[in-house]
């Protein structure tokens, strides 16, 4: 049987086109950013333009002042032209700060939005993705390479668009001075620009190898922190360091092959530019002996010359700041790239209102992307009636919790229909479905926030009233009473300062506050003392009152009041009941009774 998701898309951790030919037209994903501001960055390239134009102004009042500034006659324009200059100066400056402050906060801005487009773009990812990425990969993504590309946008895109006005300008202005001498000099300017674009290339590729290397090691980094005490717990502190210092090193390694790169394109570049305007002015100088041009003339020409030099210097040390952002954003549009599997249809089907709460599963097949020839659920059909309780139980690996991955549309199965109130979702707006469930997970996610605003995560408008209400009924106020600062305390970081019992009953809390119509319990009191338990089973027998819920528990003493018991077992459902009927077959769940309540004697008297 082949039950590989029709949506999954073969991957072994986030895409990568590292082989590919480089090139620097990723960089045009950021168009419809810059565009977003168009105002702001036509501002910029007028103030650009004004610097531009003043800079190229100054050889002229040169080779006016060599010709004639110290020609008696004429020694009174002297002041002139320093006054000019001096006024051509203060425009320089005044529009050279305002290209300085508006390409600044442009690029701020756009990293600013494309960290939350790929932000958001990331939580609409489904499983499949999740199956495989790695998180600190993510958040070097969201992170160093929206720097790496801030950087190009702001700083070197200033510095590359002012130079290359300056060079084409300068140029121009060459051919105006002398032909003949601009001649022989852009006759060079071909070669080396083709030879700046080549090595730029290689620079582009080995930044975007170093990028790769520096997200794997962050990606380490993470997921040690984030298990810190086990690794402490294990005396593993030193094989974790040895671990992320080889990675380090390995970043280390590709960061020094790129810049040593970067480093040849800046040297090579500068000595191909300057070593030809020494040539030209060679010949300049020559001409002035001869008498064929003024001292005057060769002077702004050597100016122009200079700048133009100077302006193609400096693209060439940009060139690889540019080719590195280039790399960042195509790591960058990989990621926005990527389609979840599981989507919300173009035309989704409504679901009923008001809200009945019942959940369906007709023929159910899935495989997880990961294990695709290895059936999770292999043709699992059942009904839970609206307001039922109905308990699923087996042994790990049986297929429970795939059950609630699947209704809460966090996959597709490969063949088959999940419905809730009659409703493929499949057909229907995963946000809509998601909003009819409250989940307890038995791995409970808290953030680094306050206890209130934790609860509050199972409906951010709740108010402060309802949060409380919330946390009485799910007896987290027995806790939290005790707290210095209450609800409003602090729980650091996946909520380290809180045991589990206390987190387990910060999610049942979430989920009383969520008011949907359907009810998940995964092992939700598995956490908890004898004491707690009996307390958090009592608020969540409130809370199932109304409600259809649907509950994964190993241990069966917590499941005897369900008004149905399903028995999982190799992606089947393989026997249902209520307890003492699933006793009296003597199966699966007898032997599990057995082993948990020791009643092997009665089982085997039903049989």
């Amino acid at each position: 049987m082949n039950v590989t998701q029709a949506a999954y898309r073969p991957s072994e951790s986030l895409p990568t086109v590292a082989s590919r030919r480089p090139r620097l037209s990723p960089l045009m994903a950021l168009w419809p950013h810059i565009r977003r501001y168009r105002a702001r960055a036509a501002a910029a390239l007028v103030a650009l333009v004004v610097a531009a134009i003043a800079t190229l102004v100054v050889p002229v009042a040169v080779r006016r002042m060599i010709d004639f500034g110290f020609d008696e006659s004429h020694a009174g324009f002297i002041d002139r032209y320093f006054g000019v200059m001096i006024g051509v100066v203060a425009v320089l400056a005044i529009a050279s700060s305002a290209r300085y402050y508006l390409v600044m906060t442009l690029g701020e801005r756009i990293v600013a939005d494309l960290r939350a487009q790929v932000f958001a773009h990331v939580l609409t990812l489904d499983g499949g993705f999740y199956d495989t990425a790695k998180s600190g990969e993510l958040i070097s993504r969201l992170t160093a390479d929206t720097t790496q590309i801030k950087s190009a946008v702001g700083a070197s895109a200033s510095i590359a668009l002012r130079n290359l006005v300056l060079f084409f300008g300068a140029a121009v202005m060459m051919v105006v001075t002398s032909p003949w001498l601009s001649t022989a000099l852009l006759v060079v300017i071909p070669v080396i620009v083709a030879v700046l674009i080549g090595a730029g290339r290689g620079v582009r590729k080995r930044s975007r190898g170093a990028q790769d290397t520096l997200a794997e090691a962050s990606a380490y980094a993470a997921e040690a922190i984030g298990a810190v005490r086990t690794l402490q717990a294990n005396t593993a502190e030193a094989a974790a360091s040895a671990r992320f210092g080889g990675e380090v090193e390995h970043a280390f390694n590709a960061a020094s092959d790129a810049v040593r790169a970067r480093a040849w394109l800046t040297g090579f570049g500068i000595f191909l530019v300057f070593a030809s305007v020494v040539g030209i002015l060679w010949a300049g100088a020559n001409a002035v002996l001869a008498g064929t041009m003024s001292a005057g003339t060769l002077g702004q020409f050597v100016l122009y010359a200079v700048l133009a030099a100077s302006g193609l210097g400096q693209l060439g040390e940009v060139w690889g700041e540019i080719s590195q952002a280039a790399g960042a954003t195509e790591r960058i549009a990989e990621l926005l790239a990527e389609k979840p599997g599981v989507g919300r249809p173009v035309d989704p089907d409504a679901l009923p209102e008001p809200p009945r709460g019942e959940v369906a599963f007709e023929n159910v097949v899935f495989a997880y992307p990961t294990r695709p020839g290895t059936a999770a659920l292999a043709g699992v059909s059942l009904r839970v009636a609206p307001g039922e309780r109905v308990a699923v139980v087996g042994p790990s690996g049986a297929g429970k919790s795939t059950l609630f991955q699947l209704l809460l549309r966090f996959y597709d199965p490969a063949s088959g229909r999940v419905t809730v109130d009659g409703v493929d979702i499949a057909r229907a707006d995963p946000e809509a479905v998601r909003a009819r469930i409250a989940l307890v997970p038995q791995d409970v996610a808290i953030f680094a926030a306050t206890i209130r605003e934790n609860i509050r995560l199972g409906r951010p408008d709740a108010t402060d009233a309802e949060v409380e209400e919330a946390g009485r009924l799910a007896r987290a106020d027995e806790f939290v009473a005790r707290l210095p600062e209450g609800w409003e305390t602090a729980v650091g970081e996946r909520g380290v300062t809180l045991s589990g019992g206390q987190r387990q009953r910060i999610a049942i809390a979430r989920a009383i506050l969520r008011r949907a119509p359907i009810l998940l319990l995964d092992e939700a009191t598995s956490a908890l003392d004898a004491e707690s338990e009996t307390l958090v089973q009592q608020a969540l027998d409130l809370s199932m009152q109304g409600r259809t819920t649907l509950v994964i528990a190993h241990r069966l003493a917590t499941v005897l009041s369900a008004d149905r018991i399903l028995v999982m077992d190799g992606g089947y459902v393989v026997e249902e009941g209520t307890h003492d009927s699933l006793v009296a077959q003597g199966g699966l769940y007898a032997r599990l009774a057995a082993l948990q309540f020791g009643e092997t004697n009665r089982s085997e008297a039903a049989g």
